[in-house]
């Protein structure tokens, strides 16, 4: 019988199992990839973090590398490995958790090849699990090549011709602007776009908006809510030169698509030979199984990663409690929090 498992292993699984390790807890990970860091590295080749080296670390070891400078995608990956090993932290990998259920005051996590039992569970799948891409995607031709942003990986996997990316956010920015050197390119976003540069005063963004209280704000104060209202912003100006330029076009949201076209909200049509569709993930709480655990919409019921349901927990949840919930920078505070409560509980 073990105290937790944590299920997940990316970076808010890590730094749950860091804080339990801490504190002497007979607990176990477990990550459904082939290797620590698998979140990363399967991403697109050039991807490159916003956050600077500062802002890119877990509670207890520094990413290496000058602090000002923006770690890419391998370097997060072999971090997040190396972060594991130092602190020793047990994990059972290709191992995927099919159903929670819970007898009594014990949960039983299902696996493919066996059923582990423990006292508490912390949910660390995080906010990106399941790529949605609309259904009306289905309408369109067979010949036009089309790919979620998380399948993207570089200018040569993309066909020749006319690209649209679907979704303005940093990740459909990035993937737009790298695209923009080899392809025609057009950018579809629904709402107005907010650039922030990546410096101001010589100081990363990320300095002014911890400083502006910002990066931290807690979900219920005004300025949390003030900020969920608003859609995040896209860091750096590169693609704000390409589009003022008419090198990437901009045009309004998709709404619809048939055969080779697709429909904008403001009646224009497009057609080109390969769509990206930069339009986010679904999250997908099925598998468990435990009445309170989840709400009505299939979203974690939780206050600050608090269930209802006793000894259930959930971690790395965008504004899970505070604005940095979802980023590396701010997972510590609410693993440092969960840990807190659990303690409680223990004595």
């Amino acid at each position: 019988m073990l105290d937790a498992i944590i299920v997940g292993a990316g970076q808010a699984g890590l730094t749950m199992g860091y804080y339990l390790k801490q504190e002497g807890y007979n607990f176990l990970l477990l990550e459904a990839g082939n290797r620590i860091g698998d979140s990363w590295r399967n991403r697109y080749d050039s991807l490159q973090l916003f956050t600077p080296r500062e802002y890119s670390s877990l509670p207890g070891m520094i990413v290496k590398g000058e602090g000002k400078g923006f770690p890419c995608k391998d370097e997060m990956a072999t971090y997040l490995e190396e972060y594991a090993r130092y602190f020793t932290l047990p994990i059972q990998l290709q191992t995927e958790v099919l159903k929670i259920k819970k007898e009594k005051e014990i949960f039983e996590l299902h696996t493919p090849t066996e059923i582990l039992q423990a006292k508490k569970v912390v949910i660390a799948t995080g906010g990106f699990q399941q790529p949605y891409i609309p259904s009306f995607s289905q309408h369109l031709s067979s010949h036009i090549f089309q790919i979620h942003s998380s399948q993207y990986k570089s200018p040569s996997k993309i066909p020749k011709g006319k690209v649209l990316v679907v979704g303005g956010g940093n990740s459909g920015m990035q993937i737009a602007v790298e695209l923009a050197k080899t392809h025609e390119v057009t950018i579809s976003i629904g709402h107005p776009l907010t650039f922030l540069p990546l410096h101001l005063f010589r100081k990363s963004i990320f300095n002014w908006l911890e400083k502006l209280g910002l990066l931290y704000a807690e979900v219920n104060t005004k300025r949390g809510k003030w900020f969920q209202k608003r859609k995040d912003p896209i860091f750096g100006f590169e693609g704000k030169e390409l589009i003022r330029n008419g090198v990437i076009k901009l045009e309004k949201k998709v709404v619809s698509a048939s055969e080779n076209n697709i429909m904008f909200q403001n009646g224009g049509t497009y057609s080109a030979e390969s769509i990206i569709w930069s339009t986010g993930f679904i999250q997908n709480y099925k598998w468990i199984e435990i009445e309170k655990a989840v709400n009505e919409n299939g979203f974690p019921n939780h206050v600050r990663g608090i269930s209802p349901v006793k000894g259930l927990y959930y971690i790395g949840l965008p504004w899970q409690s505070q604005r940095g919930s979802a980023l590396i920078c701010g997972v510590g505070k609410d693993a440092a929090y969960l840990l807190s409560e659990i303690k409680k509980i223990d004595q």
